[in-house]
């Protein structure tokens, strides 16, 4: 059983931020657009995690993907991991981190289940990546190639595009993904959990590298379940490009559902007035069954945030 929403689009893939707290300081990070400016008072147990995956891989999720703030902060992350990755039915465990804490844990990780990682990179310029994160560029890259080292498989480079920052810095990106043989991902800035006047100033559409990686392609994908993206094969590196929630197709092919880092089903990464509680029943004892109808609550709320133009079908 896959649940499908009410405007055709199936639930597929789960999306749990393990954790508030991040050890670097992104100024464009959008938090899976949880409130930046608050403390959680409650964070679930590994014990927790594991089950509100059970519930979601029963009903027809095959995917899921650890987040955060940073989850690699998280002293249990083995053990999640451990326990994500026993649950019969899931098809993909995968996380996305900065990567700074990754070197030594990559192995571990691997040989526990994680099947692949996305590492946000938005620079191998160390200067720049200091600016942007407060962080050292050579931890972050020792991180990534542990990571192509361990097997997992794809490592995928979470490049932000920032105008007049790293925009410049895209060829010697797809030269050190090409380099490492990790994938390439160009990501657009969202507007989510930044002021307006900092979009206004950063914010550069990716059309440019677009025509310039459709001259360069052997080869190009859609991945249909991912937004409509693009995936542009090069001689020997993949980059793909990935636009913000304002492009409809995004909206209009999200298959995701969140949970964040409190225990809250998320339905959209835009919105925090439809979450579902799910951690707060959980702990005062709720069934299965329980369960089961607050994952199908969450996804009737799901609805596409920019729906554009009428749509008579969704799974073009």
């Amino acid at each position: 059983m896959v649940l499908v929403d009410n405007y055709g689009r199936p639930l597929l893939n789960l999306r749990i931020a393990l954790t508030k707290p991040c050890n670097l300081h992104c100024s464009f990070c959008h938090a899976e657009g949880e409130d930046k400016t608050t403390e959680n008072t409650t964070e679930m147990t590994a014990e927790e995690i594991v089950r509100i995956a059970k519930i979601a891989v029963s009903l027809g999720i095959s995917k899921i993907k650890l987040t955060g703030g940073e989850p690699l902060l998280r002293k249990d992350i083995i053990q999640i991991v451990k326990g994500l990755a026993s649950i019969p039915g899931l098809e993909e465990l995968s996380m996305t981190t900065n990567g700074t804490l990754l070197e030594p844990l990559a192995k571990e990780l691997k040989a526990d289940g994680l099947r692949r990682v996305n590492i946000n990179l938005p620079t191998v310029d160390g200067e720049t990546y200091c600016k942007l994160t407060g962080g050292k560029l050579e931890n972050v890259l020792s991180g990534v190639r542990a990571a192509v080292e361990a097997g997992l498989n794809p490592v995928k480079l979470n490049m932000l595009v920032l105008r007049g920052v790293n925009d410049s810095h895209v060829p010697e990106m797809v030269d050190f993904a090409r380099e490492v043989g990790a994938v390439l991902q160009l990501i657009e800035l969202e507007p989510i959990n930044i002021s307006s006047e900092y979009y206004a100033t950063y914010h550069k559409p990716l059309d440019e590298y677009e025509k310039m990686l459709r001259q360069k392609a052997t080869k190009i994908e859609t991945r249909r379940y991912m937004q409509n993206r693009r995936i542009y094969h090069l001689p020997g590196v993949k980059v793909e490009v990935v636009h913000p929630i304002e492009n409809t197709d995004f909206c209009w092919h999200c298959t995701r559902l969140r949970v964040t880092s409190d225990g809250k089903l998320k339905p959209c990464l835009m919105r925090n007035d439809n979450t579902v509680d799910i951690l707060t029943p959980m702990r005062n004892g709720a069934t299965d069954e329980e369960l089961f109808k607050l994952f199908e609550i969450a996804n009737q709320r799901r609805q596409p945030y920019n729906r554009g133009k009428a749509k008579t079908e969704t799974s073009h």
